[in-house]
């Protein structure tokens, strides 16, 4: 993506530079002054983050590896949804869902499979299809697995079952394996599948079961992953986590959303509930229309953080449910707190000095975690009992007290207690962003830091066009600019799985189906703004030039000296930028440039064409203290050169 040739302008070489007085007017152009001589200020370290919530198929259908849909038939109370009964030619053979041969109290349902004849040389089989298809590739290994208890009598089946990954169709088969004999017991049942180099790529592909006798079976906790990242057991999809890593994020808010907090008190995320083997994980409902199998869990939340070396922004239930059910603050609210607080100990605790520590190393992972942020619930604004303020107060108390170094984060503005961060959350669209660009400027210093936990330009679908990168990468440019009052942001949601169904809402980050993921345009304009700046926030500001002169923001990295300069130009034609730097003494010749640009504000990427938008990088040249920059129509650009 390097493209050499760009607009350079102004002149001169690596050379001594002249004390100016003030920034001289340039016509019509805008005239960026940047003051290296005043005082800079820290930007944040940890900037930019992620926020997610199961929304979209984001986990399950998403960025959890598990490929198979309804693994536990627990989707449907009446129906095994997503499961096919697959019959011969003179087979005869019935499902049904039943409670009377239950896996573990946490996964009751399992599928009852009634096979009363099979024709020599036929089967009986089920089939998924997974979410919206399996993904076939090549040399591709994949681990299955799945829970099955024979019958007895005259209902028993004693004989081996048949695993395979094959066309929805059944016409071919890319990989199949044997298990070992079935019996009067519940039994775990693991097989190997791995398909041929020259298998063709396609998500037309289902995973199936099969039989070639009579019998009843029992069925539960049907379960097929690819390879997954850094290759964990019950791990993430490569694919997407690449795309986060390339977002070189600080932090993950998580559970983020109204996933914490549910429709129903019932319905919260449930974090005890999350952990353990995967038969001992129910699931719950999500808030957006679907079941969430708790695959991903406390500990994976953790190990993702692990992955993309991240910190946990840590978000606990606080007593309110999106159905209007608060919980009174006092006594009744007084279990909740004492969840959050056990939560805690299982993040943070001593192995050996705690107890939940202890569950924490029985569960796998013997070495602590480090929590430094926590938020006290999720959008409570919206509780009309109004009780947050009393709520928050009730659980920075008691976290504190345990805590006390603890950073805790109210999700609207409290009375009674000092948070240390509010969380800030602003859906818009590109104009009202462009317009508000002020809207921390003059902030006041002395609260609380910010913030701002969920933000996205709503234009686009299923995810952002380029006229919503161009809103976002303007607000991010004043995020930037007051980076020492607003600590961490994240663009929300993060996912969006864009088959038929598959989406809750609309404009979202990133998109994929099962074989592949793309990134949006403003997904480009996250990663151009996460991996170039510095660490102190540079003094600047326009003297000259329209009302319609490119939103900007300045940084400066204390160790090398290199300026990063960000700019956004929304116009249809190209814009340029004159840049006028006091106090340099030496400024590099030569710089670097990033560039990301459509032809049009309605124009985006896909699954068709991922990269259609994506960023370009230059050299530029002939850098001067008062060096001009040609800025292309509908274009973020990023510049750094070295300054001494």
């Amino acid at each position: 993506m390097r493209r050499t040739g760009f607009l350079l302008l102004a002149f001169s070489l690596l050379l001594p530079l002249q004390p100016v007085q003030a920034a001289p007017a340039h016509g019509g152009t805008p005239v960026l002054d940047i003051d290296l001589q005043a005082p800079t200020v820290p930007s944040s370290p940890i900037l930019h983050g992620l926020m997610t919530e199961e929304i979209n198929y984001s986990y399950d259908g998403g960025l959890y590896a598990e490929l198979i849909r309804n693994r536990a038939f627990r989707n449907d109370d009446k129906s095994p949804v997503t499961w096919e009964l697959v019959k011969a030619d003179g087979v005869e053979a019935e499902i049904a869902l039943t409670d009377r041969k239950p896996l573990t109290d946490k996964l009751p349902t399992s599928l009852e499979w009634k096979i009363r004849s099979v024709p020599a040389g036929k089967r009986s089989a089920l089939a998924n299809e997974g979410y919206w298809g399996i993904p076939i590739r090549p040399a591709t290994t994949y681990h299955g697995s799945f829970y099955v208890k024979g019958g007895s009598g005259t209902n028993a089946f004693t004989g081996k079952l048949t695993v395979s990954l094959e066309s929805t169709n059944g016409s071919a088969v890319f990989a199949h394996a044997e298990t070992k004999a079935v019996d009067a017991h519940w039994q775990k049942m693991e097989v190997t599948l791995t398909t041929a180099a020259g298998a063709p790529p396609t998500a037309n592909g289902r995973f199936v079961i099969a039989a070639d006798g009579p019998g009843t079976l029992w069925v539960s906790l049907v379960s097929l992953f690819p390879p997954t990242y850094k290759s964990r057991a019950n791990g993430n999809r490569p694919d997407i986590m690449g795309k986060l890593a390339a977002m070189k994020p600080k932090f993950l808010r998580f559970p983020g959303g109204n996933y914490v907090e549910g429709d129903r008190l019932w319905e919260r995320f449930d974090w005890k509930a999350t952990r353990g083997p995967l038969p001992i994980r129910a699931g719950h409902r999500s808030c957006w229309g679907y079941r969430s199998t708790d695959g991903l869990g406390l500990l994976e939340f953790m190990e993702w953080c692990e992955d993309l070396d991240m910190e946990p922004v840590l978000a606990v239930f606080a007593g309110y449910s999106l159905a209007q059910q608060p919980v009174e603050p006092g006594p009744l609210l007084e279990p909740y707190v004492r969840e959050a607080l056990e939560e805690l100990e299982y993040l943070t605790g001593d192995a050996a000095k705690t107890y939940w520590g202890g569950e924490r190393a029985r569960d796998g992972h013997p070495k602590p975690f480090t929590v430094r942020y926590v938020e006290i619930g999720n959008e409570d604004e919206f509780d009309r009992s109004h009780s947050y303020d009393a709520r928050y107060a009730q659980f920075h108390d008691a976290l504190k007290a345990r805590y006390p170094k603890l950073q805790l984060i109210a999700t609207m503005p409290v009375q009674s207690r000092r948070p240390d961060v509010v969380d800030d959350h602003y859906y818009r669209s590109a104009d009202a962003f462009f317009k508000d660009l002020g809207h921390y400027d003059q902030a006041d210093r002395k609260g609380p830091k910010i913030f701002v936990g969920e933000w996205a330009t709503r234009e686009g679908s299923p995810t952002p066009n380029f006229n919503a990168a161009l809103g976002d990468a303007a607000w991010m440019t004043s995020m930037e600019r007051n980076s020492d009052l607003i600590i961490m942001h994240a663009y929300a949601p993060l996912f969006v799985n864009v088959n038929p169904g598959g989406m809750q809402w609309k404009t979202d980050l990133i998109g994929y189906n099962a074989m592949t993921s793309y990134g949006s345009p403003a997904y480009y304009a996250q990663v151009m703004f996460s991996g170039h700046r510095g660490d102190r926030i540079v003094k600047a500001g326009y003297v000259d030039g329209p009302a319609e002169a490119p939103p900007y923001s300045v940084t400066r990295d204390s160790r090398t000296g290199r300026l990063y300069i960000k700019l956004v130009n929304r116009l249809a034609t190209a814009q340029e930028v004159r840049f006028f730097i006091r106090g340099a003494r030496r400024i590099a010749p030569e710089g670097d440039a990033v560039t990301l640009s459509a032809a049009a504000p309605t124009d985006t990427n896909s699954i068709e064409e991922p990269e259609k938008i994506v960023p370009v990088a230059s050299r530029i040249g002939y850098l001067t203290p008062g060096f001009t920059y040609k800025m292309a129509a509908y274009s973020i650009a990023v510049l750094e050169f070295d300054v001494k």
